[in-house]
């Protein structure tokens, strides 16, 4: 009882419909739940997370968890949480960006246990004829009034009639595996309606949806990979850690109730603490662990403490060998793997971010003699050692 109670509250901004799936989940019937994943980035971010961990939650109830990767839908792209237009990705870009998906999510679920589907085996079944009877089911009144293409329109802004398809091919998800209930984020209501509006139409009894909210990232703003603020289910423990440090501190609450399953009366005692450097190391530490384990997770914390508190150098750091003598300031900083380009490297060391043996220096048109062993840190948590190559 109290676990289910815990599923319908805990993360939850919504439940469509409360009363029927609390009766179903009381009952003890096995249910099918569904999420799907575009595969729009190769990595899925910690906002993923929620919902992952909450199909977690109806696993460990004995439910049947269905995975789905939008190898279809991530094509088509879903605008819900666009301000522009957002383009279409090519079949090639998709594959390679889901390659590995279900290892990602193995590190929350249980994958011997879900069903994977790839939606493109379904989606790509439907001709004009179906795709038409399914567009009926929906007035264009009702695509035009989401908030965000309401919004785009008011500004003048283009929307494809591509964008407004999504929804009957996400709806239509939920028809292919006979979902009983849908999981997604608050941007997803209007696409998860649409699944029980489709399943009415095909006969099946609709999905009831459980909507969550959704979280900043590192920088205080949506979490988003195309904004490179997003902590990464395969980012190391030590990265893992060192950006879980550097969030916002009025984050910290939210992180501990929507992407970690430390016992809500828990993080009651915690929201007391006095100090949020320690609330934010525990809940570094408790992330850490669910992808790593409690081991990792005690060496990143040790580790952090060793640069960010005691400022001393990493126990291990990356080694590049260079076999000149001098070199160009913003060379050197490309070519040892520390930013993407010189001019990268250029507007990084301009803008204080690059040390050299723990001195800043932000003129960057100017010769560095290479000594064996210095240290280039880049940011926080880069660090690579160079070595001369006699």
């Amino acid at each position: 009882m109290e676990k289910i109670k815990e599923i319908l509250s805990r993360g939850v901004e919504e439940v469509i419909d409360r009363e029927h799936l609390a009766k179903k989940l009381f009952l003890g019937k096995p249910l099918r739940i569904k999420l799907g994943i575009d595969p729009t980035s190769p990595n899925i971010h910690i906002g993923r997370a929620i919902p992952l961990l909450k199909l977690r939650d109806f696993q460990n109830l004995g439910h049947k968890v269905v995975l789905i990767i939008g190898d279809g839908t991530g094509v088509i792209g879903d605008t819900s949480d666009k301000d522009s237009e957002r383009p279409m990705l090519d079949v090639k870009t998709i594959k390679q960006n889901m390659k590995t998906y279900v290892k990602q999510a193995e590190k929350i679920l249980d994958i011997k246990k879900c069903e994977i589907k790839y939606n493109s085996v379904w989606l790509k079944k439907l001709g004009y004829s179906e795709i038409g009877n399914q567009a009926d089911q929906f007035s264009l009144h009702e695509m035009i009034m989401r908030e965000n293409i309401k919004k785009r329109l008011d500004e003048g802004k283009r929307i494809s009639f591509r964008e407004l398809l999504y929804p009957l091919m996400q709806g239509y998800d939920s028809v292919a595996v006979k979902a009983d209930v849908e999981l997604g984020g608050t941007d997803q209501r209007f696409n998860l309606l649409a699944g029980r509006n489709l399943q009415k139409y095909y006969g099946q009894e609709p999905q009831d949806i459980i909507t969550n909210p959704l979280i900043e990232g590192t920088d205080g703003r949506k979490m988003s990979s195309s904004w490179g603020n997003t902590i990464n289910l395969f980012d190391s423990s030590d990265e893992m850690f060192g950006k879980t440090m550097s969030l916002p501190d009025e984050l910290i609450i939210k992180y501990f109730t929507l992407v970690t399953r430390v016992p809500m009366a828990e993080i009651e005692k915690i929201k007391k603490m006095l100090n949020p450097r320690d609330q934010k190391a525990r809940l570094a530490f408790e992330i850490v662990k669910i992808y790593h384990g409690e081991k990792s997770a005690q060496k990143a914390e040790e580790e952090f403490n060793k640069i960010f508190r005691d400022k001393e150098m990493p126990t291990e750091m990356t080694e590049f060998e260079i076999n000149k003598e001098e070199i160009f300031y913003p060379e050197l900083i490309y070519v040892s793997g520390a930013a993407s380009s010189t001019s990268v490297a250029k507007r990084l060391i301009v803008d204080g971010a690059v040390e050299i043996d723990n001195k800043k220096d932000k003129e960057w048109r100017k010769i560095i003699k290479i000594k064996d062993g210095m240290v280039v840190r880049v940011g926080k948590r880069r660090f690579v050692k160079i070595k001369l190559k006699k």
